[in-house]
């Protein structure tokens, strides 16, 4: 990106260019090893992060493997949207003129992770959490100008990138005392100073002289110290439990004071400033932001979605909707990398048998079940 001159990576082409420009002057790195433009990780689940981005290309929400109309709470099996179509295309396209790796389909986790981490590899379409490892890799070893910065990539300028779309309730985790637990009353007493100013400090700061300081009545995180955390990595936050309990108990969001002022966490703008890197802080001041959210869609430019987050949305294993959704599923995994990796001429004719298959075996049906469950939630928590 600094040697494109940060241009704005808005659109599909915007990221495409880039990544060719920069392919054609460095087809190999420093030690003569093929750089590659792009690559996927498809190992097994991990088929859902290369699905997924056909929802966040095309200015929808991520619910799951269905598209919610937030208007009448219908629902689309999302692949089945035109504008999923062109956006597989794009995909089809990138590896037809040699952007993507010919082995997305077929490496594994830890093979995908290597690559990333040797610092080949230009462009991902990942979530952080999944290349964080390989990330951290890089920077252990000083190659901070070959992380990455995040785009609010889609594919034309008429959508709007839908990663900070609020999914409304989510109830996704929770915590149980089992009924053989010798000390209930010790467990909740545990679960209560999680939940404390104490406890929640402890959670996300660590302990004070060791994971950070007080300077002129502010928590920081000394240089010193961010550094070891940073070359370090998962085995600091395995020594010191720092993240370890968030599941545990409730939390506070960013952005909220305790009662001596400070942030209870470090997504906070200054502390998390503290932690980029030289070269992540010099593309950013060239956006002309502080942090790369600033260049995505803020929370209050989308409409409330009533139907929360629809992914949760637990399906009897025996009910009509999930028995159909696992035949789609076998047949969109199989179909996906067919189209993608398939010369152009012959994309239009796979994509048309996927859409006849996908009928043919009841896809339509799955929505109109799946749908209900939608509907009733939505009229369930409207108290109509």
């Amino acid at each position: 990106m600094k040697e494109a001159g940060y241009p704005e990576i808005r659109t599909v082409e915007d990221y495409e260019k880039v990544i060719k420009e920069y392919l054609a002057k460095h087809p190999t790195d420093e030690n003569g090893n093929k750089n590659i433009g792009l690559t996927l990780n498809a190992d097994d689940w991990h088929m859902y992060q290369v699905t997924n981005t056909g929802f966040f290309t095309t200015g929808a929400p991520d619910d799951g493997e269905y598209y919610v109309n937030q208007e009448t709470y219908d629902v689309t099996y999302h692949f089945r949207r035109p504008e999923e179509r062109e956006y597989f295309r794009w995909l089809n396209h990138m590896n037809d003129i040699g952007l993507l790796d010919t082995e997305s389909f077929v490496q594994k986790t830890d093979q995908f992770k290597a690559k990333v981490a040797s610092g080949r590899v230009l462009g991902l379409i990942d979530p952080a959490w999944d290349y964080g490892e390989a990330q951290q890799a890089l920077k252990s070893a000083g190659k901070f100008d070959q992380t990455y910065g995040h785009y609010p990539v889609t594919m034309s300028e008429k959508y709007k990138d839908t990663s900070f779309w609020p999914a409304g309730f989510d109830g996704g985790y929770g915590i149980a005392i089992s009924s053989k637990c010798k000390d209930p009353v010790a467990a909740i007493k545990f679960l209560d100073y999680l939940a404390s100013e104490e406890g929640q400090i402890l959670i996300n700061w660590g302990i004070e002289g060791e994971d950070y300081i007080v300077q002129d009545g502010k928590r920081i995180v000394p240089k010193e110290i961010q550094d070891k955390m940073d070359s370090e990595g998962n085995a600091y936050m395995k020594e010191s439990g720092l993240g370890l309990y968030w599941n545990l108990t409730v939390h506070y969001g960013d952005g909220i004071k305790d009662s001596t002022g400070n942030y209870f966490t470090k997504s906070n703008g200054k502390s998390l400033a503290a932690s980029y890197s030289e070269p992540e802080k010099e593309a950013l001041a060239a956006y002309n932001v502080e942090h790369w959210r600033d260049l995505f869609p803020k929370e209050e430019e989308f409409p409330e979605r009533k139907a929360g987050a629809v992914y949760n949305i637990a399906l009897p294993s025996d009910s009509k909707a999930a028995i159909l959704m696992a035949k789609m599923k076998d047949i969109t995994w199989k179909r996906i990398p067919e189209a993608i990796m398939a010369k152009p001429e012959q994309f239009d004719k796979i994509w048309d048998d996927y859409m006849a298959e996908l009928e043919k075996a009841g896809v339509k049906e799955m929505e109109e079940a799946f749908g209900q469950y939608v509907k009733d939630r939505v009229k369930l928590w409207s108290g109509n």
